[in-house]
Parts: C-alpha cells; structure tokens; sequence
C-alpha cells in the first residue's frame, strides 16, 4: 500500500450520477450537524465562536480531498476541548495556531515514516481514560453556564480544579432561568432522536431555545452577549513564530498530533466496518496534518476524524470524500449567511449540547467494565489517566500513563517468564505429547518460558547443577525475544560451565533470539554444533557426549 493514496482519486474513476446525489444528501445532512458542534465545541475550546466553523470549513475539505477514508468527516472535537483552552490561557491565539501547524506537521512526518499503524500500541486503558477525563472536564467547564452562575470580576477559571472550586464558590449567583432554558434543552436532546433521526437534536435545540428567549424575554447570556460574531471568510494569517516559544508548545503539539491521529484512525477503522471499506491510515495521517496546517493558517483550532458525523455522513448515503466536501462547501455558506443569527444562541443550550457529547465520548461503560474484568494493573492505569487527565492535563496524563502502562507490563512479563528445571523423564514426557523420553546420565535439562529481557535476566544468570553434571540443555522453544541485557546473563552461563567442564546445548532458539546469540558471537563460544533444532536432537547430542 502507498503512503500517500488519497481516496478521493480513486473514487472519481468509479464515480456515478447516482452515487454524486447521495453525497451530496450526506455532506448537506451532516453540515447541520457539524454547525452547532462547530460553534459549542468553539467555545468550550476558549476561542470565538466561527473559529469552529472555519476549522470545519478548511480542515474538513483539505482532509475529505486529501484523506485515506471514503466517508470520514474531520472537524473539531470535543477531545481537544481541554488542551486547546489551556494553550490559548497560556500562549493565546497565536500560540494556538503555531501548536496546531507544528502538531499538523508532527502528523505528516507520522504517515511519511509509516506509523499509521503504530498507534494501535498505545493501549486501550490510556484513551478510554484520557477520553473519560476529557468528558469530565467538559462536564465541568459547562455548568457555568448551564447554571446560568456570575463569577466577579477576575476569577481565575482555567484549570478543572479552579473551575470546581469557583463553581462552589459562586453557586447562590444561580439563575433559575438559565437552569430552565438548559433543561429544557437537554430534554430535547434526549427525546428528539425518538422522534426523528434525519434532523440533529441540536439544530432543535438552538431553534427552541432562541425562540423561549426572545418570546419570554429571558435573562439569559447569549453568545452575543460574551462574543463578538463574525461572519468573515477564513483569512490566510501566517503567524508571528518566536523561536523560545516553540519549546514551551512542543508537548502541546505532540499531545494534539497524537489525538488527532488516534481519533482519526479510529474513526476510520469504525467507518470501515459499516461500509466495508479499508483506509489507508498513513495517506490519513498526511491528510490530517495537511488539514491542521491550514486550519491554523486560516485562523481555526486543532482538528480531526469526528466518529459521530462519519457515522452520520455512512447512514444518509455518503460513500466518497465528495460528502466531507460538500459538508465543508455548506458551512461555508451557513457562515456567510447565517453566522450573525448565531449571537441569539443561549449559553445554556450551548452547554446542554457539550453535555450531551460529553455523555457520548465518555466510554462510561467501558470504564465501568474495565475496572470489573480488567488485571489490577491494567485498572491502575486507566484510573491514574483519568484522573490526571481531571486534575493537571491531557500531556501528563499520557505521559505518566505511558510510563506505568510500559513498567507494568514489564512486571507483568517478568512475572510470567521462569526457567523450570526438568529431572523426571515422565515430564519431559508430558510436556512432548506423551511420547516417552530417556534423559541420559549426567545431563541436566532446562526449560525457559517467555521472553528474556533485562527485567527478567536475574532469573537465569545462574543455574544450580548437580555434582557430576556433564550437559546442560537450556530449552528455548518457548522464548520468543531476547535482549543484549538477557543475552549477558547467558554468556556468564556459558562462560560457567566452560570452567566446570560441562557442555552447553541450545534447543529450539527462535528466530530473534538466535539472531541476538549470532551478533553477539554467543553462537561462537557455543559452538554451532551444540546447537540443537528440537529435543530429541539435543538428547542425541547429550547421549553421545556422556558416553564419551
């Protein structure tokens, strides 16, 4: 498969009138969708409202024409929420865009060096915990505004932890108003989707609430009343880029870079299995670099493969990355049109909509079933993710989870690693089908199960052998990688048993460990003819040695 392959060349040379329309339906379908996600994630991100719009409108079409996926649809998500708000508190909108093209070019270097398939070793208990503690935060950061609450002047709400505590503090500022025209949202959400599935709940939601407001007269916040709309065109911007800062958003960029791939993928891999497609995941990668690329110059925020709109975009007949660029074409328009109308939206339903994507991306099942079937280990992980996802951010909280995903499951290996002697000939016996063995006089057998590494080389540097002893058979069919830290521990066995006259056999060396034994020039020391392909050679070779 070619690293760079988007699907959009491939799907024009089998394009048809037929197929041209239903994309068409999708990408329109999936637009309405995208627009009050586009605005509320905009806001929860701590930018204006038409950045989410304009990262919808650049980065969905750069990404549709350039992607490795038939239907997936990129735009802004609730995943970045977090991260962003945080850069945009500490390095502002220029920091914002400068992370976003270095995480966009962090991406392409990904899908050029082949790593689209790389990412499925980052492990299942660190996203389902960062992404748990994503939902939290959003939750959070939202019921401010759900609640309708007034903060005095220079409150300090930027960190999860600060917004909790300025939520406590300011609790008797509670409107009931807000509270009303949120509820009342929510119920929509909740209910529309029994009612009909071809219109989003949230489209409802704005029209519903925008009307009891302005009919009611209600002492709401609109986002009008905390931002300035603008109905502008994506302008090209080439930041101001100050070589001291890119350090301090390095970690930022590879945190975006690696959510965006991970987000993408999985979107992709999702969107496979409901048309029966394949995506090329490293020509993915390009694509969602390109497209951050231009999100940052074209003043939007950090995006990626949304599962939700490309599962929208698959159930109303999208088939080809037409649909993700009409999508795009069609908030365009909306943005043109329709954008100043977007200041009577009431932040209550706002925070009603990120509620509801907060419940969706939460993965609270899967949380819930991990902690119940899951390894301690593995529990540890996943809780330790989200809770530094909650407490710091989402750069410790993969960095630290990585680091005890990785220690445990050394330990995990080194605890299932053990070299077991063998004395009896009835387990030799059992352990070979039941196929009787003789085991000859002065041999000693050794069988070593799993793999060798550094954490488990303490286990085999010696080996007790009785008086007499004159073979050592190490048994490694059951070893399936060796390390230069493991390969040590060997090289003082033989150099052990050179000095005590005995002889060393190898049975069974896989692949890779024998690989290591060759470079290492253990093979060597050994001698090529003390190596053994299977057991009934080295008893052989062991017979003919104490009979000498």
């Amino acid at each position: 498969m070619k690293i760079f392959q988007p699907k959009l060349f491939s799907a024009i040379k089998n394009f048809s009138r037929r197929q041209l329309i239903s994309d068409i339906v999708a990408g329109v379908i999936v637009a309405i969708i995208a627009l009050p996600l586009s605005i509320a994630l905009a806001i929860a991100s701590g930018v204006s409202p038409e950045k989410g719009l304009y990262t919808a409108i650049v980065a969905g079409f750069v990404i549709a024409a350039l992607g490795g996926s038939n239907v997936n649809i990129s735009g802004p998500t609730a995943a970045f929420a977090t991260i962003v708000a945080g850069i945009v508190a500490q390095f502002g909108t220029s920091g914002l865009v400068v992370a976003t093209i270095m995480a966009g070019l962090m991406l392409i270097l990904m899908g050029i060096c082949r790593l689209g398939s790389l990412i499925k070793y980052i492990p299942y208990t660190i996203t389902t915990g960062f992404t748990s503690g994503i939902a939290l935060t959003i939750v959070i950061g939202q019921v401010k505004d759900f609640l309708g609450l007034t903060y005095p002047a220079g409150t300090h709400n930027i960190e999860t932890v600060e917004k909790l505590e300025a939520i406590f503090k300011n609790i008797g500022s509670f409107n009931w108003q807000a509270l009303l025209v949120g509820l009342i949202g929510m119920a929509i959400l909740i209910l529309w989707p029994k009612v009909s599935k071809k219109i989003p709940g949230s489209l409802i939601a704005v029209v519903v609430g925008v009307v009891i407001v302005k009919v009611f007269k209600m002492e709401v916040n609109t986002i009008g009343d905390l931002y300035t709309i603008s109905r502008d065109l994506p302008a090209f911007a080439f930041p101001a880029i100050e070589l001291s800062s890119l350090k301090d958003l390095l970690p930022s960029a590879f945190t975006i870079a690696i959510l965006a791939a991970i987000e993408s993928l999985l979107s992709c891999v999702v969107s496979d299995g409901m048309i029966g497609d394949r995506h090329n995941s490293n020509t993915e990668l390009i694509a969602q670099g390109a497209g951050n690329i231009a999100s940052g110059l074209f003043g939007g925020i950090p995006a990626t493969g949304a599962i939700a709109r490309t599962a929208a975009n698959v159930k109303n007949g999208g088939r080809t990355p037409i649909a993700g660029m009409v999508h795009a074409a069609v908030l365009l328009l909306i943005l043109v049109v329709l954008m100043p109308y977007a200041a009577w939206i009431p932040m209550p339903i706002i925070a009603a909509i990120l509620f509801m994507v907060a419940y969706n991306m939460c993965e609270w099942r899967q949380f819930v079933s991990i902690c119940k079937t899951a390894p301690l280990s593995d529990i540890v992980v996943l809780v330790l993710t989200f809770v530094l996802t909650v407490a710091f951010d989402l750069v410790v909280a993969i960095e630290f989870g990585m680091l005890v995903a990785v220690v445990l499951f050394m330990k995990r290996m080194s605890d299932v690693t053990h070299i077991r002697p063998w004395t009896k000939a009835d387990e030799l016996a059992e352990s070979d089908g039941g196929r009787l063995k003789e085991i000859p006089g002065k041999t000693a057998i050794y069988e070593i199960n799993g793999p060798m590494f550094f954490a488990t080389s303490d286990k085999y540097n010696t080996i007790p052998l009785q008086p007499g002893v004159k073979v050592l058979i190490l048994r490694m069919r059951n070893v399936p990688g060796l390390d230069i830290s493991a390969m040590r521990s060997l090289q003082s066995v033989q150099k052990f048993c050179s000095e005590s006259g005995v002889t060393l056999l190898i049975s069974h060396a896989n692949e890779q460990p024998l690989s290591v034994m060759k470079k290492s020039g253990f093979v060597d020391a050994v001698g090529e003819e003390n190596f053994m392909a299977n057991i009934d050679e080295a008893l052989a070779r062991a017979a003919e040695l104490t009979k000498e």
